[in-house]
């Protein structure tokens, strides 16, 4: 069973940076689909991010050209490079491990995008 922890949030400025990071211990990333979530206040998680093993990318539209997913197999991390940050990206961040039947969660980085 693989455990996840995010690290990275915090607060920022609208068209601001911040990078998320993915801790995972006891099972390897590169074997898992590898997602960034999020929800706000009153709404449902969305996907926002995800890494499948072999590579592929899936982005929600509304972060496409903005964030980045990245993982280190070395390292066991997976990442989330955001850019270009908006008010409506405010929300707790999510890191979540994939497999057949399998999935496990981070707790949670909260995200807070504000002038």
């Amino acid at each position: 069973q693989v455990q996840l922890v995010e690290s990275g949030g915090g607060l920022v400025q609208p068209g601001g940076s911040l990078r998320l990071s993915c801790a995972a211990s006891g099972s390897a990333v590169s074997i898992h689909t590898m997602g960034w979530y999020r929800q706000a206040p009153g709404k449902q998680r969305e996907l926002v991010a995800a890494i499948a093993p072999g590579g592929t990318i899936n982005y929600a539209d509304s972060v496409k050209g903005r964030f980045t997913i990245s993982r280190d197999n070395a390292k066991n991390t997976v990442s989330l490079q955001m850019n270009s940050l908006k008010p409506e990206d405010t929300a707790v961040y999510y890191c979540n491990a994939r497999r057949e039947t399998f999935s496990s969660w981070g707790q949670g980085t909260q995200v807070t995008i504000s002038s």
